[in-house]
């Protein structure tokens, strides 16, 4: 049985996060377009039977639940974690005591990985793991991709120059295209074929 407490890989790459299925970060400066690339994809990879997670960085506080909501009102009363739970969802709140900014590692024995085909990552630009870099060169921001060597792929809605050499260009706007090769990853990858029940191999990066 896999434990869901991800560790650094210890044979290839040192540092970089072992998990037992895929992740992929969505990278970008923010107002390039994460989110809404990643409503867009969901869909289409959800349609091919991919069980896919969500995993995303908050710039700031937030709230998903409400004043006078029993769970808002018995979290604020001094539960440090809140489970609620009904017939066809589950939310967990949590209230950690150490109020650092949190890094991918530590959320990611949040998930039920046994659940899942693919864990997508919003954000957490500098987090070991294999991402696709979106960029818009109108937004005048640098290139990431020349300084992270994790990055896999760029997607972008006009030509770019001085790119490393054979990085994968995409274009931002299409993203049945992004989502055609990150199915290609998955299987390069050696991931089970998608409406295959059987189980994954252990590992944690698209090759």
């Amino acid at each position: 049985m896999h434990s869901n407490n991800p560790k650094p890989q210890s044979d290839k790459d040192p540092g970089v996060i072992d998990y037992p299925i895929p992740l992929l970060g969505i990278i970008a400066y923010s107002g390039t377009g994460k989110t809404t690339l990643l409503t867009k994809l969901l869909p289409i990879l959800k349609a091919e039977g991919l069980r896919i997670a969500v995993v995303k960085h908050a710039q700031h506080q937030f709230e998903i639940d409400h004043p006078h909501k029993d769970s808002y009102e018995l979290r604020k009363s001094g539960a440090s974690q809140m489970l609620v739970a009904s017939r066809g969802r589950m939310a967990l709140i949590a209230e950690p005591d150490d109020r650092s900014e949190p890094d991918l590692q530590s959320t990611l024995p949040h998930l039920d990985h046994r659940a899942l085909d693919l864990v997508l990552v919003e954000g957490f630009k500098h987090a070991p793991i294999q991402k696709i870099e979106l960029h818009r060169p109108q937004l005048g921001r640098p290139l990431l991709c020349l300084t992270d060597p994790n990055i896999i792929a760029i997607a972008t809605d006009e030509a770019i120059c001085s790119l490393p050499e054979g990085l994968p260009v995409l274009d931002l706007n299409q993203p049945e295209t992004i989502a055609n090769f990150i199915r290609q990853q998955l299987y390069r990858f050696g991931e089970r074929p998608i409406h295959d029940p059987a189980s994954h191999p252990s590992s944690n990066q698209l090759r």
